[in-house]
């Protein structure tokens, strides 16, 4: 689980441009939120940055187009 939430971490501190303190209240947060999650390390790395990015963000979906 380590390897994921240092690879969320990695990611969103880029994304977000985090001071050290918010990186490491979220690294917080993101430890609590996966530690009840058995998945492998892709699907937590995932949902970690999913949990990050909040729920008031719509993922995009990439919709097949036909011509």
């Amino acid at each position: 689980m380590q390897a994921a939430i240092d690879r969320v971490m990695q990611t969103f501190v880029m994304m977000a441009s985090l001071t050290p303190e918010e990186a490491r209240a979220a690294q917080e947060r993101l430890t609590a939120h996966l530690a009840g999650i058995e998945a492998d390390e892709k699907t937590l790395a995932v949902e970690g940055l999913r949990y990050l990015r909040g729920p008031d963000r719509v993922s995009r979906r990439r919709i097949a187009r036909t011509i």
